[in-house]
């Protein structure tokens, strides 16, 4: 019987579908595992390449997996969709995994350690607390808006909208005050946890040898430090710190041929959360210069003079995750040019 060297495992909840190859690339298998069959399955088989696609629960299988002496590779969605032949199902899909694996310039994401994914935990669940306090802030202004009351936006201006739906002498019909109170007291709770989440965050930067390197860099806190910490993967799987801000989703989208450059927005790849966090911090940044001024001489007074604020931004933004980069992989502390940007 010919000899498996390459399998593709389409992951999913319940049952799993691989696809087993040979040397030459050629079918030896098409077979359904039920989830309490995969890790027996491939217990019995020979040290191979297993590949999967990087989705949620794929780095764990990769650890379990890989644990039974198979070399494990994850790979984008987006640059196993092109192998897929005509109909999509779960056999199809764990066939254009197992083909994509073996391109020779296939990119791969590493696998993560439980450690890593349990540093990035506190990141996402800061992101859901944010986005639940903006939609509960978005929806008091909403609701007093009917009532003539008005605030100009953001968190911080919210309190004046909570201080009339407080006083009972506003205008306010009581039915709806006994409403925003709900969401006042939801959103205080809100407010109270995303502090204790900063909290932990500020202290992890602070114990962390990396993440207190990282802040040395104009632009980048505690939030962002720890963030370039546990979400991003390990500086070797990029060449260059170009290659990371890429990555990131800091670099436009190129659609060009005929010799004729075409530059787009940027393309939004890799890290979302990562990504916000140095675009939020490069617009204060930008923000501060403009309002304080900056040397017409250094880097970022020459841009301000001739570029659009907003792209300002993300090419600050772009810069600071590059040395960051080279902070990772090279060491040391960032120190400013002469002429200071």
């Amino acid at each position: 019987m010919t000899e498996v060297s390459t399998i593709g495992l389409d992951l999913a909840k319940n049952v799993f579908q691989a696809h087993g190859a040979d040397a030459g690339g050629a079918p030896v298998f098409r077979k359904k595992l039920r989830r309490d069959q995969v890790l027996a399955f491939f217990a019995a088989q020979p040290p191979c390449l297993v590949a999967m696609e990087a989705c949620p629960g794929a780095h764990h299988w990769g650890r379990e997996i890989g644990r039974l002496g198979h070399t494990v590779r994850l790979i984008a969605p987006a640059y196993v969709k092109p192998f897929v032949k005509r109909q999509k199902n779960d056999a199809a899909d764990a066939e254009a995994i197992c083909e994509a694996v073996q391109r020779p310039t296939m990119r791969f994401v590493a696998v993560k350690t439980e450690a890593k994914q349990a540093s990035a935990v506190i990141f996402r669940t800061r992101d859901v607390l944010v986005g639940q306090r903006t939609q509960i802030i978005n929806a008091i202004q909403s609701h007093l808006a009917e009532y003539g009351l008005i605030a100009p936006q953001g968190p911080f201006h919210v309190e004046r909208l909570i201080g009339q739906i407080e006083d009972p002498e506003s205008d306010i019909p009581p039915a709806a005050r006994t409403c925003m109170s709900v969401l006042v007291g939801a959103l205080r709770h809100l407010q109270e946890q995303t502090a204790v989440l900063d909290a932990e965050i500020a202290a992890r930067a602070k114990s962390n040898e990396t993440a207190r390197r990282l802040m040395s860099v104009p632009g980048i806190g505690p939030l962002i430090a720890t963030a370039i910490e546990a979400l991003a993967p390990p500086t070797e799987t990029f060449r260059s710190g170009r290659d990371f801000a890429a990555w990131v989703g800091l670099t436009p989208v190129q659609r060009s041929t005929g010799g004729k450059q075409r530059l787009g927005r940027t393309s939004r790849m890799g890290e979302r959360t990562l990504r916000r966090l140095l675009i939020i911090a490069a617009s204060s940044v930008v923000r501060w210069a403009k309002r304080k001024g900056v040397s017409a001489d250094s880097w970022l007074g020459r841009m301000l003079a001739r570029k659009p604020p907003m792209l300002v931004i993300v090419a600050v933004a772009n810069k600071n995750a590059r040395i960051a980069w080279a902070l990772l992989t090279k060491g040391g502390i960032y120190r400013a040019p002469a002429v200071a940007v």
